[in-house]
């Protein structure tokens, strides 16, 4: 059985990042999420209280909330501990808007809706990670280990609206099935992968 963990936001904040040539700079990031007790209200852009900085890789009315399952935050206190950045990991820490359990990347596909309470969602896409997640971690290979394990989490599109509280049961609904997001996040990322993986 599926079910809603927790509800988390998060503000724009400057994050010190290195991008894509390797050089230090500050940017403005909503990556840090923190749970919120109560209900909080879901609208077609997302949460409330919640902001969204480069809607160029998140947010929007496809990806106006990013779930994750929390069925991986072992694997990610591991590899932080062996990366030299100990300490249990809270639920937001990915930089998810809603802590799950009970829905993988294997299990879901894209098109699925998930009815949590008064409000549903529709699955879009898995999560593609970027520089920002890295620095976010604290170390500079977080983003290539999301990738190689396909530990990615996934976006939806708010189909209804309403009000979410933790510990609310999530219903599936099968959509059509042509792709999982463990095979989409296989597809969009295999070149990357493949880089990575040679060096």
């Amino acid at each position: 059985m599926a079910k809603l963990l927790a509800v988390s936001v998060g503000c724009a904040a400057p994050l010190d990042a290195r991008a894509g040539d390797g050089g230090l700079r500050r940017v403005a990031s909503a990556i840090r999420k923190s749970p919120v007790s109560g209900a909080v209200a879901l609208g077609a852009l997302g949460l409330d209280g919640d902001e969204q900085v480069d809607l160029s890789s998140h947010g929007g009315i496809d990806k106006a909330v990013y779930l994750y399952p929390a069925e991986h935050y072992p694997f990610w206190e591991t590899v932080r501990g062996q990366a030299g950045v100990a300490g249990a990991l809270p639920y937001g820490s990915l930089g998810e808007n809603l802590t799950v359990s009970g829905l993988l990347e294997p299990q879901v596909w894209v098109g699925d809706r998930l009815r949590i309470g008064e409000v549903e969602l529709v699955v879009t896409q898995p999560r593609t990670p970027c520089y920002k997640f890295d620095a976010h971690f604290g170390f500079r290979w977080a983003s290539r280990m999301m990738v190689q394990s396909g530990y990615t989490g996934f976006y939806c599109a708010v189909v209804r609206p309403g009000r979410l509280a933790a510990g609310e049961q999530i219903d599936l609904v099968a959509g059509e099935r042509t792709v999982s997001i463990e095979q989409a996040h296989r597809l969009k990322t295999r070149g990357a992968a493949s880089r990575w993986f040679l060096g």
